[in-house]
């Protein structure tokens, strides 16, 4: 008979927190975990059955459990992390911090504390990740508190390793408002620094782009202002939130949403062949809180809102799909012979007709507009000529509107729901696009490349009174009105774009502006373009949006 020695235990507790922490989803999980663990343990070592009786599994149980939960590293902590595979104390600093998150909101609490960040070593807590190539790191970052020390520190940091004097690049917020991109070249190196000359913003991004480590950071509303350097950290980095309370007898708490870790697409993908994963995501729109609610690792584009607010309707692989907003279930939608649809669909005023644009090899493959009830059926072609990609409906269920390409020109066209004759509504040089209605059917708003950069427009629906909305140095597309007639968003792409062009993957902002054409504000720093919001995506009460921003996702 072999004998147990009086470390034994100890090595179990150690053996089953393992199990448990890396292994187990859940804490009931854990428990079963821990269970099966202690009995594989016992086999291993031939550790005679009469002393695995239930009185002896529940010590080693009660025990483990204790010291799991002494631990920094909770199981609840641990399976409550969001997009991060881990948390931990950088530095030793005298007072543990702390991580939650909240699924139901999807924003992180992050508790910490350090003496500093600075010079040669680091004492702070770290939310992290695990990363390699190029990524984009954002979010919405606050202090919860008002503080003891104005240099309290929170943001996101890119690190080699875990060590105190660690490689790193970070995006710094301090308590004071003074915002700056610090970073450690070489291990044990002291900490240098770029100040922004924004004051106390709330949106932080860090990106890399190969050995190019970019800041970017704006108050809530307003477009990124950013600084760079270029170092190296190696391929394979730790990224993501951190605290550091600048004082090491107190902790700091702070909060961060809109967290996004984004991995862009490879440089050399090939457009309209070569596709990333996809995020569909609801906004409201006075609070600026996103919530992703579904992904898929392809391309799926355009949420249209349904009328009863009960679902959303988007495009994936030339098919049309019903996504129910209580299961969070997509459905295909019986479009009979149109299976090669593109992202310019549309739904009446009333809810019941869907208006799509379709791809067959009959036209040259040109896109042709059709109409369906909204449940599915047999399309009924509307346009005659092609391409004609949709991208409006009349309050008044008789008219469609959109692009068309003829002789070589991009105009916006109007057409009955029947078919028949089209009334060009446009006709100056350059690219018009995007044709909406206003819910009153006074205005048809488009974006229009006639004054150099691709502006909002405006036009009466005979296509009268044609005037300038926006004149901006960004490239504006697809103005959405709300349902209550009082706003308008709309995809803005940089200036490294071409006005004529609305890519995929790509950095861009959604905008806001009344209808009465006051200054747009930012209300979503996306990446994304193609496909990201360009049909109405306005929920039935005005309050939330509809969007798609991609990630390359494992």
């Amino acid at each position: 008979m072999r004998h147990i020695c009086p470390i034994c235990p100890l090595i179990l507790m150690g053996f089953v927190g393992r199990v448990a922490l890396q292994c187990s989803p859940t804490k009931e999980a854990a428990h079963s975990d821990i269970i099966d663990a202690i009995g594989h343990y016992c086999f291993l070592n031939n550790i005679n059955e009469a002393l695995m009786n239930k009185t002896r599994i529940l010590q080693l149980i009660l025990v483990t459990l204790i010291v799991l939960m002494s631990s920094n590293k909770t199981l609840s902590q641990q399976t409550s992390l969001g997009a991060f595979g881990g948390q931990t104390d950088v530095g030793s600093p005298v007072h543990s911090g702390g991580a939650s998150y909240d699924t139901e909101n999807q924003e992180y609490t992050i508790e910490g504390s350090g003496t500093n960040m600075w010079a040669v070593r680091d004492e702070f807590h770290f939310v992290w990740q695990r990363l390699t190539g190029n990524f984009i790191l954002t979010a919405n970052a606050r202090f919860i508190s008002k503080g003891v020390e104005e240099h309290r520190k929170i943001g996101w940091i890119v690190r080699s390793n875990l060590d105190a004097d660690a490689a790193q690049a970070s995006v710094v917020l301090h308590g004071n408002g003074l915002t700056s991109l610090q970073f450690r070249r070489t291990k044990a190196g002291n900490i240098e620094e770029k100040i922004s000359s924004i004051k106390a913003p709330n949106v932080l991004q860090l990106e890399r782009r190969g050995n190019r480590y970019i800041m970017s950071v704006a108050q809530f509303g307003e477009t990124f202002t950013s600084d760079e350097v270029s170092l190296d950290l190696g391929e394979e980095v730790y990224v993501g939130l951190f605290v550091c309370s600048h004082n090491k007898d107190v902790t700091e708490k702070a909060a961060f949403n809109n967290v996004r870790i984004t991995v862009p697409a490879n440089e050399n993908f090939v457009p309209y062949r070569d596709y990333i994963g996809s995020n569909l995501e609801i906004m409201d729109v006075a609070t600026g809180g996103r919530k992703t609610i579904y992904t898929a690792k392809d391309s799926f584009q355009a949420p249209n809102w349904t009328k009863d607010g009960r679902a959303l309707i988007y495009n994936r692989n030339g098919r049309l799909y019903r996504f129910d907003l209580k299961n969070n279930i997509p459905e295909p939608i019986d479009t009979g012979f149109a299976i090669n649809n593109n992202n310019d669909h549309v739904l009446s005023f009333d809810g019941k007709m869907l208006a799509i644009s379709n791809h067959s090899k009959d036209d040259g493959n040109a896109s042709i507009v059709y109409t369906v009830p909204v449940a599915g059926g047999t399309p009924r072609r509307v346009t005659s000529n092609g391409p004609s990609y949709l991208h409006g409906w009349s309050p008044d269920a008789k008219f469609l509107v959109y692009t068309g390409g003829r002789n070589n020109e991009f105009d916006i066209y109007k057409i009955s729901v029947k078919g028949g004759e089209e009334t060009n509504l446009t006709n100056s040089k350059g690219l018009d696009d995007g044709p909406e209605y206003t819910p009153d059917g006074k205005y048809i708003y488009f974006n229009s490349t006639r004054s150099g950069t691709m502006q909002i427009w405006r036009m009466k629906p005979d296509g009268s009174s044609q005037e300038q909305v926006t004149n901006d140095e960004f490239n504006n597309w697809f103005p959405h009105i709300s349902p209550d007639g009082k706003w308008i968003v709309f995809l803005s792409f940089l200036k490294d774009v071409a006005p004529t062009d609305h890519p995929f993957y790509k950095h861009v902002y959604i905008r806001l502006m009344p209808i009465d054409q006051a200054k747009p504000k930012v209300i979503a720093y996306v990446y994304g373009g193609q496909g990201t919001i360009n049909v109405p995506s306005w929920s039935p009460d005005s309050k939330r949006i509809a969007f798609v921003s991609n990630t390359t996702l494992n």
